[in-house]
């Protein structure tokens, strides 16, 4: 299973399982995840949900090869399953925590933005290459992502796409905790047994108190952005961009405007 799912003493964990492919995200592990969020929510035995990886890797973002074959395809619903997935994530009403390890890329990086407490271990580093794929910022990042860290850091992270370490991250009070690698599955567990213990109403109210209308103002983010991201990504740059990297090359983007 590339996706594996835990629930155990009112804490559901959602880990990446695809190590042999750097834990690259198919449409069907969006679903999977998009399902099992949505499940989580209505069910009264889970009180807190952890998103993690693996010790080397977080996840690698979109699996690519399946993102170009599979990324506009539509499911029942008529919404793509990375779609389903982060607004699941976004209107999730219990706290979500992340555990990351290893790199962070794309979405990868994305995804912790709309998560509650974030702890990484010490060789985490988080990257969002949009742009050096000919994109731009998904999922409201180019609107959540300032607001947490300011605009001049963001916009570094966002329009450079360079990876930064998770001392930088802590630095920028982008997330919680930095541990050692042995410490991070315990930590992040340890921390959502305290929230498991208490009162359950109590913790969704503080967290929608907290958010107020964020949820509605990401959801208008995400449809303005993915609007920008699904024309740009038929445009030159992001074909020479995809072609460049499959043929493990630097793109060349000197003949663009």
């Amino acid at each position: 299973m590339d996706i594996l799912t835990q629930k155990e003493n009112g804490i559901l964990t959602i880990s990446f399982n695809r190590p042999e492919k750097k834990n690259a995200i198919t449409s069907a592990m969006y679903q999977s995840m998009a399902d099992t969020l949505k499940e989580a929510d209505a069910d009264t035995g889970v009180r807190v949900i952890v998103i993690a990886g693996k010790p080397e890797i977080f996840t690698a973002g979109n699996d690519l090869e399946d993102f170009i074959k599979n990324g506009a395809t539509l499911a029942a619903s008529g919404v793509p399953p990375v779609y389903q997935f982060m607004q699941a994530l976004n209107h999730a009403t219990k706290p979500v925590i992340a555990a990351v390890s290893g790199a962070a890329v794309g979405i990868g990086t994305t995804l912790l933005m709309h998560c509650d407490l974030i702890y990484l271990a010490d060789n985490a580093r988080l990257s969002m290459p949009f742009t050096q794929l000919g994109l731009c910022p998904e999922f409201a990042s180019s609107m959540i992502f300032q607001q947490i860290v300011g605009y001049q850091r963001a916009a570094e992270k966002l329009m450079l796409g360079e990876p930064f370490t998770a001392q930088e991250a802590y630095e920028m009070g982008f997330v919680n905790r930095v541990l050692p690698l042995a410490e991070l599955m315990p930590y992040a567990l340890q921390q959502a047994a305290k929230l498991a213990a208490l009162p359950a109403a109590s913790i969704r109210a503080t967290k929608r108190l907290m958010k107020g209308n964020q949820p509605q103002d990401v959801a208008t983010k995400m449809v303005e952005e993915n609007q920008h991201f699904a024309l740009m990504l038929n445009a030159p740059e992001a074909k020479e961009a995809f072609a460049a990297f499959f043929q493990k090359r630097k793109p060349d983007f000197s003949k663009f405007d």
